[in-house]
């Protein structure tokens, strides 16, 4: 080949701009593995608390995909429900949700998480926190006294919601402290939808690490710190439980599982880096420990993803990796 061939060819070639390197993981395929991940949850919440839990699970989808549509034709911007963003936000938000709460309120919650946190700041991948979460938050501040109205599962799904309510209101197991191991495993316990059985948020939390969607370093590091604050803590100490019962406990009751699996992963409001995942996960983990602790708010995920998603673009800016040539100039220097 001549000098001349070489150019004519080369004349024809397009370079795009970076990055270069291309993944499959679009965001409908991303967003569709989540709600797969999040399906045994959500299945296993309509088992034990009936079909009002289905309902929930359906206002809270159904609004969420509205409001995005309307939310994007006010703001005159394209419209995005089909990459499925806003069916997880409904999905993780109604799976945070006792199963007592009015319809209208997990509606505005919906209303809130897509209006406030998602749509106000951009969209998708500019939110500066989780919608779920910061939409559980509204509901918790505003509403305290529903969102704290457990139930024991009825374990019927042809069961009336009210008579069950009515009948067996009872305090969660991080209040009660009385819940058995297994039942928190496998869900038999008062809480809210999706986060009373452990099992099944384990089975969507491998599903979603087998399919690349998320890395394990932020959900393992959050759930060890916590187990190992509660092991170092004592609080075991004088009770005739084996050393081992509280932080496995306080691993498996409350939100600790669905947070840290479904929620404190969000690609936009975690950092990028490794490092930085840990630094995040760990401050999710002290921060669970100390609220569970010390405050009187009984769980305290939600408000600890919270605060570590606003402290998100500082780790990014302590752990973001050098650029080579900034590397090699600074060497170079140094040799000089």
């Amino acid at each position: 080949m001549n000098m001349a061939e070489t150019k004519r060819i080369q004349r024809k070639l397009t370079i795009s701009h970076s990055p270069h390197i291309h993944s499959l993981n679009r965001t409908p395929r991303v967003m569709r593995d989540v709600l797969i991940a999040l399906s045994p949850a959500a299945i296993m919440s309509v088992y034990y608390f009936g079909y009002r839990a289905a309902l929930i699970i359906a206002v809270c989808v159904t609004i969420s995909i509205v409001t995005e549509f309307f939310t994007r034709k006010v703001l005159r911007r394209s419209s995005t429900i089909s990459d499925l963003s806003a069916a997880v936000t409904g999905l993780l938000l109604a799976l945070t949700l006792p199963v007592t709460i009015p319809l209208w309120m997990a509606a505005l919650g919906s209303a809130a998480a897509i209006i406030v946190v998602k749509e106000l700041f951009g969209g998708l991948g500019q939110n500066f926190a989780n919608p779920a979460i910061t939409a559980r938050i509204i509901l918790t501040v505003s509403f305290s006294s529903h969102m704290t109205n457990w139930t024991e599962p009825v374990r019927n799904v042809l069961s009336a919601p009210a008579q069950a309510a009515d009948a067996v209101a009872t305090a969660t197991p991080l209040v009660s402290g009385n819940a058995r191991l297994l039942d928190l495993f496998l869900g038999n316990t008062a809480g809210c939808l999706g986060e009373t059985c452990a099992a099944a948020l384990i089975a969507g939390g491998i599903y979603l690490v087998i399919r690349r969607v998320i890395k394990p370093i932020i959900p393992l590091t959050y759930i060890g710190v916590v187990g190992i604050l509660y092991l170092l803590s004592g609080q075991w100490s004088g009770y005739d439980v084996p050393f081992y019962y509280v932080p496995v406990y306080q691993i498996l009751a409350g939100g600790l599982m669905i947070g840290a699996i479904f929620m404190a992963t969000d690609y936009s409001t975690s950092p990028l880096t490794r490092t930085g995942k840990f630094i995040f996960a760990l401050g999710c983990g002290i921060l669970t420990f100390l609220i569970r602790m010390f405050a009187n708010y009984p769980d305290g995920v939600s408000f600890s993803i919270l605060i570590m998603n606003i402290l998100t673009p500082s780790i990014d800016r302590l752990t973001a990796h050098k650029a080579f040539a900034g590397i090699y100039n600074k060497k170079e220097r140094a040799l000089k």
